[in-house]
C-alpha cells in the first residue's frame, strides 16, 4: 500500500483534490479499487500537510446487503463509514428493464452519493477509477463518440457545489490487484446482472492485447497524450 499510497498523494498534490480541513467522502462500492482507494487516504490522512478527514460511504444497491465487513475494515483504518439503503438495483433493472443500464446506473449512484456526502458534511466525493480507467474511458469516447474526451481528475459540480475527485489516476490496476490480494481486502461481489458484459471489458482487453503482443508500453504513452491533449481538467497545478 505504500506505493499506491506514494502516487495518490502525487495525483493529489498535482491537481489540488485536497484542501486543508477538508471532510473527504470515499465511495466504497466494496471493489477492490474502492477498497484501495479508501486504505490509500487513510494513510495519506495521518501525515498529509493539509489536514483532511476520509470518510467512507456505500450505497445498498437493494436495500437488502451485508456490509459488515467493510464496516469493519474502515473500522481498522480509522475511518468513519456510513451506509445508505437504496432501491437502484429495482428502478434499473425490474422497473426501467434497461437493456443498457450502465449509464442509468451509475447517474443513480453518483446522485445518491452526492447526496449522502453532503448530509454528512463533505465537499468532496473520492471516486476509485485508476489509471487503466482512464484509458479505457478515453479509448471509448474516441472510437464510440468520436471525441477525444475523458473524465478529469477533478470534477466541479456546480449544482451541489461538490468537487469529484480521482485520486487513483497514476494507479495501475495491476498493482491494486497485488495490495488487494497482499492485504485481504473484504471484496464484496458486485451482485450486478451486466458485470463483465459491457463494452469497457471489451475496451480494456483491446487495450490490454495492443500493449502485449503488437505496442509495448503503449499504456504509458497513451496516458501522456492524456495529459499533453489539452483536454478539460487534465493541465496539472501549479
Amino acid at each position: 500500500m505504500r506505493y499506491i499510497t506514494s502516487l495518490v498523494r502525487r495525483a493529489v498534490e498535482d491537481y489540488n483534490m485536497i484542501e486543508e480541513g477538508d471532510r473527504v467522502a470515499v465511495g466504497i462500492s466494496g471493489g477492490k479499487d474502492s477498497l484501495a482507494l479508501a486504505a490509500a487516504l487513510a494513510g495519506l490522512a495521518r501525515y498529509y500537510p493539509k489536514k483532511f478527514t476520509p470518510v467512507g460511504l456505500s450505497l445498498d444497491m437493494a436495500g437488502d446487503g451485508d456490509f459488515s465487513e467493510i464496516a469493519e475494515f474502515c473500522e481498522k483504518l480509522g475511518m468513519e463509514y456510513h451506509v445508505k439503503r437504496t432501491n437502484i438495483r429495482e428502478v434499473v433493472f425490474d422497473i426501467r428493464k434497461e437493456p443498457n443500464p450502465c449509464a442509468l446506473c451509475a447517474k443513480l449512484r453518483r446522485g445518491a452519493l452526492n447526496d449522502l456526502a453532503l448530509e454528512l458534511g463533505c465537499k468532496r466525493v473520492a471516486l476509485g477509477h485508476h489509471n487503466d480507467d482512464v484509458l479505457e474511458t478515453f479509448m471509448l469516447s474516441l472510437l464510440y463518440e468520436g471525441r477525444v474526451n475523458c473524465f478529469s481528475p477533478v470534477t466541479y459540480l456546480d449544482r451541489t457545489d461538490l468537487y469529484s475527485i480521482r485520486p487513483l489516476i497514476y494507479v495501475r490496476e495491476g498493482d491494486i490487484k497485488g495490495a488487494a490480494r497482499r492485504n485481504n481486502f473484504p471484496i464484496k461481489p458486485s451482485g450486478c446482472p451486466a458485470d463483465g458484459i459491457t463494452k469497457r471489458e471489451d475496451m480494456k482487453s483491446i487495450i490490454s492485447n495492443l500493449e502485449t503482443k503488437t505496442f509495448p508500453g503503449l499504456k504509458k504513452r497513451l496516458f501522456t497524450a492524456i495529459k499533453n491533449s489539452g483536454i478539460n481538467g487534465w493541465s496539472e497545478k501549479k
